[in-house]
């Protein structure tokens, strides 16, 4: 069975693109490494600029396999030049009752 995660990215000053470019091959990287589902991620945007994105690992097992996977630590080290990561509960849309974004299309 699959596991659900909401990742979010908030990009530092002057990274915006190198996320972007990240987003597009995260969940690529992660299905290449047999970790992920084929289950199309939704990437989104919040107001302050913070990148959310939904996705499916295949199990629990797999999350724990992508920390000390070579290629995926290789990636989130370009992630941790490119942004910090914070709790869904930083971003302040979370706090809404229908929490809205806008659609980021990679």
């Amino acid at each position: 069975m699959g596991v659900v995660s909401i990742a979010c990215y908030r990009p530092k000053r002057g990274k915006k693109r190198a996320l972007e470019q990240l987003m597009r091959d995260h969940v690529k990287t992660l299905r290449r490494e047999s970790l992920a589902t084929k289950r199309t991620p939704i990437i989104v945007r919040a107001k302050d600029g913070t990148v959310l994105e939904i996705f499916e690992w295949k199990s629990h097992k797999a999350i724990d396999k992508a920390h000390s996977n070579r290629a995926v630590l290789a990636m989130w080290e370009r992630f941790n030049a490119a942004c910090d990561y914070v709790k869904v509960s930083d971003v302040a849309e979370s706090r809404d009752q229908w929490a809205s974004f806008a659609p980021l299309d990679l």
